[in-house]
């Protein structure tokens, strides 16, 4: 009816029929009202068939009027101006936001220090910072939400055809909030509660990890406390305070006392519980091997049968790389329920000795033989000069002396290496002086002496880089004996 221009707003009129009052407009009946209408308002039928008749009449003339072209482009007029607001107001917020972000980094580089202990930090300046251009920066991105939530709903209400929408976002926005309200208002302490655990133990670890940092990087030092320790017992630490955390957090967790939410626990728990047996005992003797020092990172060792080079250590497996660059993955418990022989750990201050055998008949002169093994160990690269090699004799055989030569080393990754090259001066020594080596067996006396003799020492496809230069001993035996 107030779509229909042709029809007046005073033609409204109410008529009383049996037991009812009918509200009509020209032939058209738009409302009844009844006995049992008026007794719920606490008034009578015709006093309140009278108000609603007003209601709906001044309805039809805002509706009329609404839609005027006046009234239309007054709302549009307003709506422009509201839009100019808004865009001034995001500016300005925009530029109070820089303002904010340079006045509090001055205000923070005059007045803010870095929070530490001797060298080691525990809050950083930077991290003050960003907690502080976090806020600001929250602060003005709620404010303008909120300003175009508003200008939103101003604009919607001003115009006849989009009223409704305006008055859908309130609701929206006021139904949300009533439900999201009452939601927290029952789990808003344990919600409090979760976050201040959570943040508490998220500073917790990063200032224990700093901590640890600086004792791996010798910042922080304490007796009887190796650096190589530090990132190990960090991640022990770590686990420890996530697990502390997480125990005292499981009570406010919403829905934690369900009876789903238990039996999921108890699944996982299960799980893992049948599953980790040999990972947990892996995951112990990592720990055990790392605090009692068996061995680091880059020495060389053997377990069981397999020699090579420590390239990593991990909770669960050791990584070593053989000398044929293989790299074979062993298992920390087997590790730590085997024999491990370290070649590295004394080579630095002490030296590794390494040894080799050889046997020589009875009538060549011991002397000779130990000043011609150290000889061979002396011309040997890497061997050390002090302690010199030395010459130990540990059994005497049925058809020969045994002979054990023994050099120190420093550098344990050419042990391999300095064997052979050790084995191979050997064979020149003993071929310079024309000295059989009668390992491994015996059985009678050639008729000529099973040496190389030097003009034979480059041939083919050997040449003379290969080996080490004949030293032609001008002294007769008893000269070397001597």
């Amino acid at each position: 009816m107030a779509a229909q221009a042709s029809f007046p707003s005073g033609d409204l009129r109410a008529e009383v029929a049996e037991n009812a009052t009918v509200i009509r407009a020209g032939g058209n009946a738009l409302m009844i009202v009844t006995d049992a209408d008026a007794q719920l308002e606490q008034t009578t039928r015709d006093s309140l068939a009278a108000l609603h008749l007003l209601r709906i009449q001044r309805a039809i003339d805002d509706f009329r009027q609404a839609r005027k072209p006046d009234a239309l482009l007054k709302a549009g007029l307003y709506s422009a101006g509201a839009t100019v607001l808004l865009a001034l107001g995001i500016a300005i917020l925009l530029a109070l936001n820089r303002w904010l972000h340079k006045a509090v980094s001055r205000l923070l580089k005059s007045r803010v220090r870095s929070v530490d202990i001797q060298s080691f930090e525990i809050l950083r300046m930077d991290t003050i910072w960003k907690a502080m251009h976090g806020l600001v920066l929250a602060i003005g991105a709620v404010t303008i939400v909120v300003s175009v939530y508003v200008y939103l709903q101003y604009v919607l209400a001003l115009f006849p055809w989009t009223r409704s929408i305006s008055n859908d976002l309130f609701d929206l926005a006021a139904g949300a909030g009533e439900r999201l309200g009452k939601s927290l208002a029952s789990v808003i302490p344990d919600l409090v509660i979760l976050v201040l655990i959570y943040y508490l133990a998220r500073f917790i670890l990063r200032r224990v990890k700093n901590f640890f940092e600086a004792v791996e990087q010798r910042r922080v030092a304490f007796t009887q406390f190796e650096p190589e320790w530090a990132l190990p017992t960090y991640k022990l630490v770590r686990v420890l305070i996530v697990a502390f955390a997480f125990i005292v957090a499981y009570p406010y967790i919403p829905g934690s006392e369900t009876p789903a939410f238990k039996g999921i626990s108890i699944f996982i728990g299960l799980v893992v519980s049948l599953g980790s047996s040999t990972a947990i005992s892996n995951f112990i003797a990592g720990y055990l091997m790392t605090y009692r020092r068996v061995f680091k990172v880059g020495d060389r060792v053997k377990v069981n049968d397999v020699i090579g080079e420590v390239v990593a250590v991990r909770l669960q497996v050791t990584h070593l790389r053989t000398n044929k660059n293989e790299e074979i993955t062993i298992p920390n418990s087997q590790i730590l329920n085997s024999d491990v022989t370290n070649y590295s750990s004394l080579a630095s201050t002490q030296g590794l000795i390494l040894h080799t055998t050889v046997g020589i008949g009875y009538e060549t002169p011991w002397r000779q033989v130990e000043a011609m093994l150290c000889v061979a160990g002396r011309r040997t690269a890497g061997v050390l000069s002090e302690p010199g090699p030395f010459v130990l004799l540990p059994k005497l055989g049925d058809f020969a002396v045994t002979y054990e030569l023994n050099v120190y080393i420093r550098d344990t990754q050419r042990i391999a290496k300095t064997y052979a090259e050790l084995h191979r001066h050997i064979l020149d020594v003993f071929n310079e002086y024309g000295v059989q080596i009668m390992t491994p067996a015996y059985e009678g006396d050639p008729d000529q002496p099973k040496v190389v003799t030097p003009e034979r020492w480059h041939t083919a496809p050997a040449t003379a880089a290969t080996a080490s230069p004949p030293v032609i001993p001008a002294a007769s035996n008893t000269s070397a004996e001597r």
